[in-house]
């Protein structure tokens, strides 16, 4: 579909659903290539346009699905307003500004407080029941994605002409391994991008619904400790200390985990999830030219560290310090570099 025939779609669905005269600010993006847009009307109502266009293969569907699961936990998913699935086009509620981000920037008296209630949800997702359909973040799938790092931030940041394919396989195999003996079971939903820019607080409600949840149509089955390393070891923010410990204390008391296993497999998470960020973030640079991401790549590398510092993740420890470079600023420049030849995505 040209920039055109796109212009026309989206104002045909606003004019429908109502929103044809709003004002329109466009809001910043994440790592996808959906498009938001603040709509104000004159009579004051306020709401958000998910733009999805279908040509990036990036379908509404699994979004508008976990949204009704999330709503029917009483969980402030935002309300669908309108829907055009087959353009990707969505009218969501506006939960407002109130990032965790921004929140504990502006008042840090009360980080306790919005991360405190961040870990009520988790808990209450690990109580619910999974959606019907969902997919399962399984050990396989956490190997494969584990690759990346080997693939998109080894290479680039060395400067490698290829990925070296023998190392990519060795974490693969190792991360799935130490996923499926530490962390497959039991399963919860996994929103999967549980951090401080993806959740909203909104003091006015009640309960779990003080935490605006976005960005979690990629949500699959997966151990719960997943979601908690999402939002402990922030790859965009430090979350103090007290803070995680409070947190992950809250966590066991409420789910009534075992201290010792659930600590082996948040640590084997983090691992797996560290590794794949920094492939993401790597190819974000270098494919999409994005170079913003390359600047977040030494606190995740420090996310990495301290869960490989786990005695049992030895084995990957010693394999992630002979394939990954750590990142200087050598390699960082490295991969600036050759993100600032990569062409600008259509």
């Amino acid at each position: 579909m040209t920039g055109t025939a796109r212009a026309a779609a989206i104002e045909d669905f606003l004019a429908t659903a109502g929103w044809g005269d709003a004002q329109r600010t466009p809001l910043a993006g994440d790592a996808s290539a959906r498009r938001y847009v603040r709509l104000v009307r004159q009579d004051g109502g306020r709401a958000i346009l998910m733009d999805a266009p279908p040509a990036t293969a990036e379908s509404v569907l699994p979004f508008l699905r976990i949204a009704a699961h999330l709503k029917a936990l009483g969980l402030s998913a935002p309300d669908v307003m309108a829907a055009e699935p087959a353009q990707g086009l969505v009218l969501l509620e506006d939960l407002g500004d109130g990032l965790y981000a921004r929140v504990a920037a502006a008042d840090p008296g009360l980080e306790h407080e919005i991360y405190m209630a961040a870990v009520d949800v988790l808990l209450a997702l690990a109580e619910a029941p999974l959606p019907e359909g969902i997919g399962h973040y399984d050990a396989a799938t956490l190997g494969s994605l584990a690759g990346l790092s080997v693939e998109w931030y080894a290479r680039h940041g060395t400067g490698a002409q290829a990925p070296d394919a023998a190392a990519r396989d060795a974490v693969v195999a190792t991360v799935r391994a130490l996923s499926a003996r530490h962390a497959g079971s039991p399963e919860v939903l996994a929103l999967r991008d549980f951090h401080a820019e993806n959740l909203l607080w909104l003091p006015e409600r009640k309960g779990v619904a003080r935490v605006g949840l976005l960005d979690f149509q990629d949500a699959m089955a997966c151990h719960p400790a997943y979601d908690l390393v999402s939002l402990l070891a922030d790859a965009r923010r430090d979350v103090p200390v007290a803070v995680a410990t409070a947190a992950r204390a809250r966590y066991l008391a409420g789910s009534g985990a075992d201290p010792d296993a659930f600590a082996l497999a948040e640590a084997t998470l983090s691992a797996q999830r560290n590794l794949r960020i920094l492939g993401v973030f790597a190819r974000l640079c270098v494919r999409d030219g994005k170079p913003g991401y390359v600047a977040l790549l030494p606190r995740v590398w420090r996310h990495l560290e301290m869960a490989l510092a786990q005695p049992e993740l030895a084995a990957l420890r010693e394999l992630i310090h002979d394939c990954l470079p750590p990142p200087t600023e050598a390699v960082l420049e490295r991969i600036r570099r050759q993100c600032a030849a990569a062409p600008t995505p259509q």
